[in-house]
């Protein structure tokens, strides 16, 4: 126990939770019976938040803790976490970029692989025994040739778009502006880019500024033949339109990582054969959430150390 006290809003990896244990005093709100108890009697004494994206951290709680100086986050997301409220009053912020881009990019190509290609369905034609009676399932579709088109080409997008060169992709883009180091095709606008792209990969931040961008325009102009896939947040998508799309056989399937309401998923969706779901696990192996987790803690030991955060929002 010592005189620096952190909030544990949301815990990290273990080993990780019993190194900050042994050099700080952990309060752990994530386990408090009454946090409003807690949060009354150890509030002015917090230096330090852990949390993580998902979890997030409101401006409510933050208006609690008069002392703090960090908020240290699991994830490179911070749509969750009161960043500008943060900066305002003077509180640095630092995420988990990069030590996830590898996993959420081979997350991207296995969902953009396993909806056109049809593997789920295909798994289940052989476990119900279908091909025995049946014979071959109806022909999918191939991929080669194919336009992909990454709405977000930063760190996570480009390390899609590498792994989908790789596949015989052609790759186009969306973004706020032209990256002038890239050779692949700009499109100023996304719904410019679904029409161009016979694939429309989402790798955007959640957050106000992209709620519900991928709407009725977007999801006509990529239209019958067009796959989406979602490895960015949930919110970037009208979900009732993306379900209505599908059960009109206006899209020609979907891979989805992400969700409006998680855990929650449309029952619709669940039940579709072209659509392959995953729960909001792109990051999600042992060796990436371990990286993941010791980057939060070091962040942590170097505010407390007085060095520079290794990865400030």
């Amino acid at each position: 126990m010592t005189g620096q006290h952190v909030l544990v809003v949301g815990a990290i990896g273990r080993l990780q939770m019993d190194e900050l244990e042994t050099r700080y005093t952990l309060h752990r709100l994530d386990q408090a019976g009454d946090p409003e108890t807690l949060l009354s009697e150890v509030g002015d004494r917090i230096r330090v938040v852990l949390t993580s994206n998902g979890v997030g951290f409101p401006e409510d709680l933050l208006a609690r803790l008069p002392n703090l100086e960090l908020v240290s986050s699991q994830g490179v997301g911070t749509d969750g976490l009161c960043v500008d409220a943060c900066r305002v009053r003077g509180v640095a912020v630092a995420n988990t970029p990069d030590v996830l881009n590898d996993d959420v990019a081979d997350m991207a190509m296995m969902l953009v692989l396993a909806t056109v290609r049809r593997l789920v369905a295909g798994d289940r034609w052989v476990r119900d025994g279908r091909w025995e009676r049946e014979g071959m399932m109806p022909l999918n579709r191939c991929i080669h040739g194919k336009v992909l088109g990454i709405a977000g080409l930063g760190r996570i997008g480009k390390a899609i778009a590498r792994r989908a060169e790789a596949f015989g992709l052609e790759i186009a883009y969306f973004g706020r502006r032209q990256q002038p180091d890239v050779h692949y095709r700009w499109c100023d606008s996304l719904e410019g880019l679904a029409r161009d792209s016979d694939i429309l990969l989402l790798a955007l931040p959640g957050g106000d500024a992209t709620r519900g961008v991928v709407d009725e325009a977007v999801l006509n102009a990529l239209g019958p033949d067009g796959y989406l896939i979602n490895i960015g947040r949930g919110s970037v998508v009208d979900e009732a339109c993306l379900v209505d799309f599908l059960e009109q056989g206006k899209l020609a399937g979907a891979g989805l990582d992400v969700f409006a309401h998680e855990p929650r998923v449309p029952e619709a969706l669940k039940a579709m054969e072209q659509v392959v779901l995953q729960p909001h696990c792109a990051s999600g192996t042992v060796e990436t959430r371990d990286a993941m987790a010791q980057l939060v803690a070091d962040n942590i030991v170097a505010h407390f150390e007085g060095r520079p955060l290794l990865s400030p929002v």
